[in-house]
This record gives structure tokens, sequence and C-alpha cells, in this order.
């Protein structure tokens, strides 16, 4: 599974609804969903596609947490700097360096000429358990 992060700041960039320096356009957006959708598009042609979901913006999160043995739960948003996963990406392919290849190729996705990132990039590539053996260390 690759786990793409953002904030609620980059999904408000991305809908529009950020200005300055760090705004995309219409067309950037496009693009960078174009390159979005050739990634997915490459990944079925070579049958290693198994699913993908982007999700809701972080501010309609909900962050539960255990605290002092009591469910604590805590309604978006969250600080606009702070990273929550944004979308997912399941792919099955012959090794989890494959797997790593595959999500190494969203370093390329295209951004806005002199945009600046509010953070380092990343992605977490981490295989699904199929079973208690998978559990092991």
């Amino acid at each position: 599974m690759i786990l793409i992060y953002g904030s609620q700041r980059d999904h408000d960039m991305l809908a529009g609804q950020s200005s300055g320096a760090s705004a995309w356009s219409p067309e950037d957006v496009a693009t960078m969903h174009a390159f979005m959708e050739k990634w997915n598009n490459d990944l079925v042609e070579s049958g290693e596609f198994v699913d993908a979901q982007g999700l809701s913006a972080p501010v309609h999160a909900r962050r539960v947490e255990l605290r002092d043995g009591v469910p604590v739960v805590t309604d978006g948003p969250y600080p606009e700097t702070q990273e929550v996963l944004a979308g997912y990406t399941i792919v099955e392919c012959e090794s989890f360096d494959r797997a790593t290849e595959i999500a190494a190729r969203l370093a390329d996705t295209p951004r806005p000429e002199g945009a600046v990132l509010d953070h380092d990039w990343y992605v977490d590539v981490r295989p699904i358990v199929d079973g208690h053996a998978d559990l092991d260390v």
C-alpha cells in the first residue's frame, strides 16, 4: 500500500481555495491530475493496480485518542501544517522494491513553477498483512 499524505493547506491549495505565491491555477491542478491519472493507468496496464482512493479534506476528519483509558474525540480541522493521510494506492507487484519504485515515481508529480513545499515530500510504502505470519518482524 502506498500511503499519500497532505495537510489542510495542501487540500485548500489544490481546491483553489488559497491565494498568494502558493496558489495553484486551474491549469496547474489539471496538470497534476493528468499526471496522477497516467500514473494510475500505467499501473492498470501493467496489471499491478489493485485499488486507489482519495480521502476527503482533513477538516472532515476525527481523531480518536485514548486518555486515561477513555476515548477522546477531536474533530478537525487540524493545524493547517499537520499532515494526515490524504489517500492510498494498493498495488500487487513482484516485490517490495518494485512497490517502492512505483511510489518513487510520485516524486515527479508536477507543481507550479517556483512552488515551494511547506514540508518535505514523502509517501509511505507498507506491505498489507495477509495473515498472522505476516505480523512477524
